[in-house]
């Protein structure tokens, strides 16, 4: 069985742990659908998206954001999802970053994602390895076989 953490709970390191990085604002809640499909396996869920951020709280963003760079970190894998509804620039600019590196990554996207074709192009232009997939069922099978 998976364990979940969201911010501001902290992540030990006691299982392999996936980070699901991706759109929150203005987008459907698809990391709750890919939760759901990667049930039942050993891995550790990094889910950045809290069920109850506390907007009124002047530090809750630099908190979320401190935690997101910490357990970007920790994870031994990334899950990028880029929804049709947001051009997700944070996600963007970590898939950026993240390309650049050796960790594993895991890539998809709505079919209709705004800049499908950039990031179909600048990963094959880092990471020709990455295959690119446009669904979160096909997603969770990817990660899943690994």
């Amino acid at each position: 069985m998976n364990k979940y953490i969201e911010p501001l709970e902290e992540y030990s390191g006691e299982n392999k742990a996936i980070f699901l990085a991706g759109g929150i604002s203005n987008c459907p809640d698809w990391q709750a659908e890919i939760v759901e499909l990667l049930k039942p396996n050993s891995l550790t869920i990094l889910n950045p998206r809290r069920h109850n951020f506390p907007i009124h709280d002047p530090d809750a963003s630099l908190k979320q954001i401190e935690w997101e760079h910490k357990h970007l970190r920790l994870a031994h894998t990334i899950l990028f999802w880029f929804p049709q509804e947001s051009i997700c620039p944070i996600a963007l600019y970590e898939l950026g970053a993240w390309s650049m590196t050796d960790k594993p990554i895991f890539i998809g996207m709505h079919p209709n994602y705004p800049r499908r074709q950039d990031v179909e192009i600048q990963t094959k232009l880092v990471r020709p390895e990455i295959k690119i997939v446009y669904s979160l069922e096909e997603l969770a099978k990817q990660i899943l076989r690994t």
